[in-house]
C-alpha cells in the first residue's frame, strides 16, 4: 500500500467512507470525520502508517521474520555512529535508493515511518499492545 497513487488513495478512502456510512446509519451528507472517530477507525493514509509502524515494532523485538528484521537496523548498532545524538534517539538507518520503486519498499518506507514517530513511541520498553494503543492514540490526534 506504500506509495500508492493519490487517485487510489482516494478511492479506498471513499469505499472506507461507504462502509463508515452503512455500519453507523449517518445519512448522505453527514461530514465523515466524526462518523469515523465514533467506529474508532483510522483513515486509510493513517491505517497504512499504523501497520508499517507495528511492522517495524515487531522486527526490533524479534516478533517477525528474519527477511523484514534485517531492513530495521538502529543507529545505535552502526560501527562508527557512537557518538552522534541519533545513536540514542532509537532511530532507523535509512538508506539510499536510485528508484522511487526503491522509496517504496519496506527496507526505505518502515524506517521513515518509524523515526517521524515521537520519542516515547519509540521506546524500547514498550509492550506491543502498548505500543500499539499509544500509536492509534497518537494518529488519531494527529488528524485535528
Amino acid at each position: 500500500m506504500v506509495g500508492v497513487t493519490g487517485q487510489l488513495l482516494h478511492t479506498l478512502q471513499v469505499i472506507e467512507n461507504a462502509a463508515a456510512h452503512l455500519v453507523n446509519g449517518a445519512t448522505r451528507y453527514e461530514h465523515m470525520t466524526p462518523v469515523l472517530r465514533s467506529l474508532h477507525w483510522l483513515p486509510v493514509r493513517h491505517q497504512i502508517m499504523f501497520k508499517t509502524a507495528v511492522t517495524v515494532y515487531k522486527c526490533l523485538h524479534g516478533l517477525a521474520p528474519p527477511y523484514l528484521t534485517e531492513y530495521c537496523m538502529s543507529t545505535s548498532c552502526t560501527a562508527g555512529r557512537r557518538h552522534l545524538r541519533s545513536a540514542y534517539t532509537c532511530q532507523l538507518i535509512i538508506p539510499r535508493t536510485r528508484t522511487s520503486y526503491g522509496d517504496r519498499s519496506f527496507a526505505i518506507h518502515g524506517p521513515i515511518v518509524w523515526n517521524s514517530l515521537p520519542h516515547d513511541l519509540r521506546s524500547t520498553d514498550l509492550s506491543l499492545a502498548t505500543f500499539r494503543n499509544r500509536l492509534k492514540t497518537f494518529l488519531f490526534d494527529a488528524d485535528t
